[in-house]
């Protein structure tokens, strides 16, 4: 008796360690966050996420946190998607729409938080309010008071504008929806648009190319992973071709851009981080309200203004949340 039992004292003393081990390999949450660009360019939309995630407490001993970009690619989405589901990653998190569809397409079990564009009439999810299945998050899309803005406000920083291209990406179902809206605000005062496509990195020359022809004045850049992660390559054509341009998040205007109106990407996403921490903790993602951001921030870059012999009325600059000097 005193053999069996030192042996199996001993034995609970060797192995404890690695049941130890092996149990907290299963509690430890892997999340995945899906980034539609590159970490070259985006990183700190991944580092707000874990900013967010730390607040809740989660950190390297708590969760595993595993980042996927798809370099402004969309079709890199499934296989990326693919990939997260047979590795069983505990929650997904998805910036841009293109990869929320794939989440979505590629599981029904795993939970989704997305930050995407137009949710509901992507058909992304039925309900705002009680959006079902697998699937929750933010919705960046706020429908004509809010695409209709990059119109009025670059209209009113560049008064003298009648032509206005408009560079967007097809190809991006979330970018439909804006369309419709660009064009009665331009309707409405007075200028007309001409839209030119880009699916591709190597298309844009040509759709700059295209507009100049058109005799564009100045320009709207869609918000698309394409054009975010090729920022820096875009702000270049619109000075190289001297178009006062809007764009959809402040990472442009940071980039040299004249003029951008939108929501903070950032600030979303330090904002899943709550959607994450609730379906970790037991909540169904179904059951957690679609939430619709509130706040937007307008940021006037002077130097790019100066760069292009443009004067920006005060009654611009007095509406900036942000300027550029």
């Amino acid at each position: 008796m005193m053999t069996r039992l030192t042996f199996a004292m001993a034995f609970l003393v060797v192995a404890a360690p690695f049941v130890a081990q092996a149990q907290g390999s299963v509690s430890r949450p892997r999340v995945a966050f899906v980034g539609a660009e590159s970490s070259s360019t985006s990183q700190h939309f991944l580092d707000a996420f874990r900013e967010g995630m730390r607040q809740h407490g989660y950190d390297g001993n708590t969760m595993t946190l595993e980042a996927r970009w798809a370099e402004g690619r969309g079709e890199r989405f499934p296989e990326i998607i693919d990939d997260l589901v047979r590795s069983r990653a505990s929650v997904i998190v998805t910036i841009s729409l293109p990869a929320a569809l794939a989440a979505k397409k590629g599981t029904s079990t795993i939970p989704i938080v997305f930050i995407a564009s137009d949710p509901l009439g992507s058909g992304l999810v039925p309900s705002l309010a009680r959006p079902g299945g697998n699937l929750t998050g933010l919705s960046i899309f706020l429908g004509s008071d809010f695409s209709s803005k990059w119109v009025e406000l670059l209209k009113e920083a560049a008064p003298k504008v009648s032509r206005v291209g408009v560079l967007w990406n097809p190809a991006n179902p979330a970018n439909l929806s804006y369309m419709p809206v660009l064009r009665a605000a331009a309707q409405k005062l007075g200028v007309k648009l001409q839209p030119a496509e880009a699916r591709e990195p190597d298309q844009f020359e040509r759709a700059f190319a295209s507009m100049a022809a058109d005799g564009a004045q100045a320009l709207i850049v869609v918000i698309d992973p394409l054009t975010v992660r090729y920022r820096a390559r875009i702000v270049e054509l619109a000075a190289k071709n001297r178009l006062p341009a809007m764009y959809g998040f402040r990472e442009f205007a940071e980039a040299g851009g004249l003029l951008a109106y939108g929501v903070s990407v950032p600030s979303l996403c330090r904002r899943a981080a709550v959607f994450v921490d609730k379906i970790l903790k037991g909540t169904k993602p179904g059951d957690i309200p679609v939430e619709q951001p509130t706040t937007f921030e307008f940021v006037v870059n002077l130097r790019t203004a100066k760069t292009l012999g443009l004067t920006i009325p005060p009654s611009v600059l007095l509406r900036a949340d942000h300027v550029i000097d």
